[in-house]
């Protein structure tokens, strides 16, 4: 089995009264390609102006991540099934819940896929939850969280070659 590695350096400095909890949840992602991310605690948790709300919080990262794992493997079964994809987008939503004072969760993420197809030949519905199905199964993000994901794919659609 191999091992695959994988890195994200956080940055964050003291910019407030950090004694007091009034200090700024504002950091930096930066990556190993070097795309540097401006992340913050998610002003849902805490209040403006201790987080910023233009930057990604975890939760929104997580969901993205969820999300753009099962694209991926869609994509590449997909592929492999003989189909041709001219787009993929997913208005993914991430449902935090308490578990017990104190303790939060992501308990489920509801991926809402919208597919358009190429060529004139595209999977029935059937085909398409059974290649969603796999996707979910093989994708390595959802292997990882115990999250309930559940995938709502929107219509179809095709466009021509």
């Amino acid at each position: 089995m191999s091992q695959h590695i994988y890195t994200a350096e956080i940055i964050w400095r003291a910019e407030g009264d950090f004694e007091k909890g009034k200090y700024s949840r504002s950091h930096l992602w930066r990556f190993d390609g070097g795309v540097e991310v401006p992340a913050s605690a998610s002003p849902q948790v805490v209040p403006l102006p201790y987080s910023l709300a233009e930057a990604v919080d975890p939760e929104e990262a997580f969901v993205a991540a969820i999300s753009s794992c099962h694209m991926m493997t869609f994509l590449d079964l997909a592929r492999r099934a003989g189909l041709s994809i001219a787009a993929y987008e997913d208005k993914a939503e991430g449902i935090m819940e308490r578990l017990a004072r104190g303790r939060f969760a992501v308990t489920r993420a509801i991926l809402r896929p919208k597919i358009t197809f190429r060529a004139t030949q595209h999977p029935d519905a059937d085909q398409l939850a059974a290649l969603h199905e796999e996707a979910h199964e093989v994708c390595f993000i959802a292997n990882s969280v115990k999250t309930e994901i559940e995938v709502e794919p929107m219509p179809a659609l095709l466009v021509s070659p």
